[in-house]
C-alpha cells in the first residue's frame, strides 16, 4: 500500500472510499503521530501521551516531551527501559502494569502508577483505565497471559480513545463501549488475525477505527482487507490507516 508522507490529511478513493492519513489523525481531538508499530505520540488538549515510546531518542525529537506514559506490557515492542532513559520524561507520571514495573529502575518508582486491569487513575484530567488483554489461541497463550499486561482505555473531556495492546478478539474488548476512536492491532502469530479484528470492532463500534501493530512474522497483516471488512460490515465506522513503517516499503 502506498502512502503520502506529508502532515495534511489526504483522502484516497479507492474502490472502498476510505479516508487515508498518512502522517497525523485528528479524530475527536486525538491527534495521533505515529512512531513506528506500536508507538505513539497522542496530543489532547495540551498535554502529550507516549503510548510505548521504543527506539532511539531522535523519533521523539520533533514532539514535545511527554505529560504521560502509557506501556502495556513486557516486550521490546512495547517497552525500552533505554528509550525511556534517553527521553526527557522527568516530569511524566508512567501508567503501567506490575509486570513493567518490576523491570523498571528505582529511580523511575515516584513516577511509576502501577495499573491492574479494570483500574483507573485520574492525571491531568485523564482517565486511565487498564483493559485485559490476552491471546486466545491455544498455540499463542505464551506470548500473552491474562493480566500481565494492559490495553488502554483513556477518557479526557467526553472522548474515549481506546488503545489494545497485544490482545485478540476478547470479550472484554467486544464488551467496550461508547469509544471514539480505537487503535487495534493485528498481526500473526502474536495477537490475531484481520478477520478478528474487524469482527470485534464491528461488535464494539468505536466512531473511528485505526489498525496499527501489523507486523507479523514473517508477514504483514492485509490492512485493506481489514478495511473492506469493516466498510462492508459497518460503513458508518470512518477507518483511518496511517504510515506505522515509514522506513518500511508497507
Amino acid at each position: 500500500m502506498k502512502t503520502f508522507k506529508t502532515l495534511e490529511a489526504k483522502e484516497l478513493i479507492l474502490s472502498l472510499q476510505l479516508l487515508i492519513l498518512t502522517a497525523i489523525c485528528q479524530a475527536q481531538d486525538w491527534k495521533v503521530s505515529p512512531v513506528e508499530h506500536a508507538s505513539a505520540v497522542i496530543e489532547k488538549g495540551g498535554y502529550t501521551l507516549y503510548i510505548d515510546p521504543v527506539g532511539s531518542a531522535s523519533l521523539y525529537r520533533d514532539f514535545p516531551a511527554p505529560d504521560l506514559i502509557l506501556i502495556t506490557d513486557i516486550h521490546g515492542d512495547h517497552y525500552r527501559q533505554s528509550t525511556l532513559d534517553s527521553l526527557k520524561t522527568s516530569k511524566a507520571k508512567i501508567i503501567v502494569p506490575q509486570a513493567v514495573a518490576d523491570r523498571m529502575p528505582a529511580a523511575f518508582t515516584p513516577q511509576i502508577d502501577v495499573l491492574g486491569n479494570g483500574e483507573s487513575r485520574s492525571r491531568f484530567g485523564f482517565t486511565i483505565t487498564g483493559v485485559p488483554m490476552y491471546n486466545l489461541r491455544a498455540e499463542a497463550q505464551r506470548f500473552h497471559t491474562k493480566g500481565r499486561g494492559n490495553g488502554y482505555v483513556v477518557e479526557h473531556d467526553n472522548s474515549r480513545l481506546y488503545i489494545s495492546g497485544d490482545t485478540e478478539d476478547i470479550p472484554e474488548m467486544r464488551a467496550l463501549e461508547n469509544i471514539d476512536l480505537a487503535l487495534v492491532c493485528m498481526n500473526l502469530p502474536y495477537t490475531m488475525t484481520v478477520e478478528s479484528a474487524a469482527d470485534a470492532v464491528l461488535e464494539f463500534k468505536p466512531k473511528t477505527i485505526m489498525p496499527y501493530h501489523y507486523r507479523g512474522n514473517p508477514n504483514v497483516s492485509d490492512v485493506q482487507k481489514f478495511a473492506r471488512l469493516i466498510k462492508e460490515g459497518n460503513p458508518k465506522i470512518r477507518l483511518v490507516q496511517l504510515d506505522w513503517y515509514p522506513r518500511a516499503d508497507y
